[in-house]
């Protein structure tokens, strides 16, 4: 298993049967035996963070696969989060309302480094000679920083935790290349929303790395022709954190419905995520830009209850215009469409009544109206529904079946 980009501005949190767990910069394998778990090349790794992160694992007795860091992650360091912050109180300075919303992570500075070949890498922390060096060019690109840490000071923090990390830092991509060969299976794990993609999301408002189905290749050193399968993952709503356009977000007590029953706080930052109606603008558009072959809809449980749940279907331009598949390029311009909605009857609460039913009866028992909303969802995308999730359980994960082929696809409608 490969995560595949972004760095410590992004959880995952795995509920287990000892508790729940956060991951954030270790791909969820290596809470599994006999899994091999890769911080891959697309990474930037925070190197202290993620030795606390592997030795909490440890402490708790949850560590069971294996851990291997790609040494060509790029590593994001205090120098990266001073910059951050400095980015974020220019914009604002310019503009009050144009911060972007970032973590304060450094993951924006630490991927300008990588682009601007300034950066360092985890191979540079094994070798002393090469990391002064690194440091030494690193720091003449950062004068406009105040209050830099003092870069002897830094490189001894660095060679300390990187003779420690050592042993897990490792190429790659021949371990990839050898197990496809072997036939074995491999899933690329990604970070974020493809909406947050640096060249194909709401741009100003993104991420630096590419978090779609072709960055995790990039990402991982997987060739194009060795994928097999795409699973795009969509909650049953929408939900957003930091800035940008939202069209189908939703205040007041709905959206505090929302976000309380969604517990939807960032698994990293705590921030609250701002939480709205699906979008399927938005969803056939990363449908047809990832290649999905498959659609798991999770969180189907948070609107169980509901009189009716809102889809969205398309938008209207201030200019009049019908948009149904293609999101505005221009943030200025997406702010400004008005949501086209669909109402759907909805569905019962998932008491445990519910969900054990589903457990013993599997998709015979899931209730009528949220069979609509899913075949409505596998129409209008042209990509099955494979995977209901309605509860954090690895129980309450429901597969539905196997769809028909993307393009062209046959929707054989559920009995009710």
């Amino acid at each position: 298993m490969v995560r595949t980009g972004g760095g410590p501005n992004a959880g995952h949190t795995v509920h287990l049967p000892q508790g729940k767990v956060v991951l954030h910069q270790l791909a969820c394998g290596v809470l599994r035996a006999g899994v091999t778990g890769i911080s891959g090349p697309g990474m930037v790794i925070d190197p202290a963070a993620l030795e606390s992160e592997i030795l909490d694992l440890q402490q708790r007795d949850l560590l069971k696969g294996e851990v291997v860091v790609s040494e060509r992650a790029h590593v994001l360091l205090p120098l990266h989060q001073l910059e951050d912050a400095w980015e974020e109180e220019l914009r604002t300075s310019k503009n009050p309302s144009g911060s972007v919303g970032t973590t304060r992570r450094g993951i924006g500075p630490a991927y300008e480094d990588r682009y601007g070949r300034w950066g360092i890498r985890m191979v540079d922390l094994i070798h002393p000679a090469d990391l002064g060096q690194r440091l030494d060019l690193l720091y003449a690109t950062k004068s406009f920083l105040s209050s830099p840490p003092p870069r002897e000071e830094l490189e001894a923090a660095l060679r300390d935790v990187g003779s420690r990390l050592a042993m897990y830092v490792r190429p790659t991509e021949p371990m990839l290349w050898n197990a496809i060969n072997e036939g074995s299976s491999i899933l690329l794990e990604g970070a974020q929303s493809a909406l947050l993609d640096v060249d194909f999301g709401t741009y100003p408002f993104v991420t630096s790395s590419h978090p779609t189905a072709a960055g995790a290749l990039v990402g991982s050193g997987i060739p194009p022709a060795e994928l097999d399968e795409v699973l795009g993952v969509a909650k049953a709503y929408a939900t957003r954190v930091g800035a940008g356009p939202f069209p189908t977000e939703v205040g007041g007590a709905m959206g505090e419905f929302l976000l309380r029953e969604g517990d939807e706080r960032g698994a990293t930052t705590g921030r609250p995520r701002r939480c709205g109606w699906l979008d399927l603008v938005l969803l056939r558009y990363v449908a047809r830009l990832n290649g999905f072959t498959s659609l798991a809809i999770t969180k189907a449980d948070v609107l169980g209850g509901l009189d009716e749940v809102p889809i969205c279907v398309g938008y209207r331009t201030e200019s009049g215009e019908t948009i149904s598949d293609y999101p505005p390029t221009q943030a200025s311009d997406y702010a400004k469409v008005t949501p086209m909605y669909e109402q759907f009857p909805g569905w019962p609460r998932f008491t445990s009544r519910l969900r054990e039913r589903i457990r013993q009866e599997g998709v015979a028992a899931v209730p009528g109206a949220l069979k609509r909303f899913l075949r409505y969802i596998t129409q209008e995308t042209r990509v099955p529904v494979e995977y209901l999730s309605y509860g954090v359980d690895r129980e309450d994960t429901l597969w539905l079946g196997r769809g028909a082929p993307t393009h062209p696809v046959t929707i054989t409608p559920w009995t009710a």
